[in-house]
């Protein structure tokens, strides 16, 4: 089996790794994490094991990667459309997974190849240096699914082949329910973390709670409008098993966009408030708490 994971950071360098021991590996990725591949090997510590793997990684597709059996996207939402566009001809016609934030990635993904399997992951990926990741927490396993609903055999293969990877992995029929699920979850925690600078865990405050209460109202709206069945019927069960169940997971991840706002990189807000804001006006909504957090989100990537 031949995977080439395509603009690969935390999430997709991870991945890779854990899947170099059951299959045939490249990621594309920036090339001080090639070249501290090569040097000394990717490095892992934490929830999903420790150890150093070493296998193929460079800052582009080399033609022997022209014709892999699955491409897996992992970069920035904000990056989907350029990473398509680059490797256009590579993922023509090919079995391409979106395992990214947001809403709206597959769309994207969508323009590209006519082979589009969503992928949901709720697990916390932080740096440790150049090719060296700890993986914190993880809320639930990885979700693999034809988009926008359905399975069939590759992604049932690829899950099994996930899981012998290692990693907990699941095939669904119901993919675009799981990724909007997860985008509420984002949208409930990510910018409020990076705002305030603190662990998820501490969102449990009364006063933040307030504030998550409310966006996670506003989505819901906004789910129902848009005819996404979630497995919460209401709002007000999401947020028990928010605080129940998936904050305890994740109580001492801090927020990716907390990440992106110290290194001064953009964000990927507009793919989950903003998108929820979008999708909103669309409706005829009203969005004041997603539109005040993106807003503020947006302030802080001018700084």
């Amino acid at each position: 089996m031949k995977i080439a994971v395509l603009g690969a950071g935390a999430v997709g360098l991870t991945v890779a790794a854990k899947l170099s021991r059951v299959a045939e590996v490249h990621a594309v990725a920036r090339r001080r994490h090639a070249d501290a591949i090569r040097e000394r090997g990717f490095l892992l510590t934490g929830i999903w094991g420790e150890g150093t793997y070493r296998f193929s990684c460079s800052d582009d597709l080399p033609s022997a990667w022209q014709e892999a059996d699955y491409y897996i996207i992992t970069s920035k939402s904000t990056d989907t459309e350029a990473i398509c566009r680059q490797f256009a001809d590579a993922i023509k016609g090919r079995e391409v997974v979106s395992l990214q934030n947001g809403i709206g990635n597959e769309e994207i993904i969508g323009r590209f190849t006519d082979r589009m399997i969503g992928g949901m992951i709720i697990t916390g990926f932080e740096w440790r240096g150049d090719a060296s990741v700890h993986v914190s927490v993880e809320a639930a396993p990885m979700k693999l699914g034809r988009y926008p609903s359905g399975t069939d055999e590759a992604v049932e293969s690829l899950a099994a082949l996930i899981r012998k990877a290692g990693i907990k992995a699941e095939a669904t029929d119901s993919i675009r329910a799981d990724i909007w699920s997860k985008t509420l979850y984002n949208c409930a925690l990510n910018p409020l973390g990076a705002v305030m600078n603190v662990p998820y865990g501490a969102l449990t405050d009364p006063h933040a709670w307030t504030i998550v209460t409310e966006i996670v109202k506003e989505a819901y709206r906004v789910v129902d409008a848009e005819g996404v069945s979630l497995p919460w019927k209401t709002p007000e069960a999401y947020l028990e098993y928010l605080r129940t169940r998936q904050l305890p997971a994740t109580a001492a991840h801090h927020s990716s966009m907390l990440q992106d706002l110290s290194l001064g990189r953009r964000t990927e807000i507009d793919f989950m408030n903003g998108a929820i804001v979008t999708f909103a006006r669309k409706h005829g909504i009203d969005a004041p708490y997603n539109s005040c957090i993106a807003e503020l989100i947006r302030f802080r990537e001018r700084l």
